[in-house]
């Protein structure tokens, strides 16, 4: 009998892990519907030798995409002080500008170190700003879990918009989130 309720809670457990990851994965290609004040790139790895990483540039040309396209009116670029010794932020930042951006249009947050922090600091942002509206801009897998702690600190006018960029690490990063996302 307790062989038998083992197999029902892992049968049960797989099964939820793929729901899950098959909602993450639709939920993080839903495009935005509307038009937003904000988007707000979370940041990723600048590499040593302050070349951004292939999937940081991939986050920052989507935001460049939702600006030209006329989807948001500002974007805010999010990371922390990477391991390599870049703000990440920063380095987004000048990004943005060799492809046309104009600076005013640009903030920058160097202190969302993770994405929690990110969050809180774009809701501040968003409240001093007086915007209401914002479209996270982050691979496929990491949008629910972002709109979640959106959620959670009161700010409900959240879309997503997410690169077509996929590498091998991805799969273990849906892996991962779905753990993060109840943690």
């Amino acid at each position: 009998m307790l062989k038998n309720i083992l197999k029902y809670i892992l049968v049960a457990g797989l099964s939820w892990f793929i729901i899950h990851s098959l909602y993450i994965t639709y939920d993080g290609f839903t495009k935005p519907q509307q038009k937003a004040d904000l988007a707000v790139v979370f940041g990723n790895k600048v590499n040593e030798d302050g070349t951004l990483s292939p999937r940081l540039k991939a986050r920052l040309d989507k935001s460049i995409e939702l600006y030209h396209n006329k989807q948001v009116k500002d974007v805010l670029v999010s990371g922390g002080l990477g391991k390599e010794g870049y703000w990440e932020g920063t380095e987004m930042k000048n990004y943005l500008i060799k492809n046309k951006i104009p600076t005013e249009k640009i903030l920058v947050d160097n202190f969302g170190n993770n994405t929690e922090k990110t969050v809180i600091n774009t809701i501040k942002i968003t409240d001093s700003l007086k915007f209401s509206k914002v479209i996270s801009v982050s691979q496929f897998y990491h949008q629910t879990r972002i709109k979640k702690l959106f959620r959670e600190h009161n700010f409900k006018n959240i879309e997503s918009s997410s690169p077509t960029y996929f590498e091998i690490r991805d799969l273990y990063s849906v892996f991962r989130e779905f753990f993060a996302y109840y943690l």
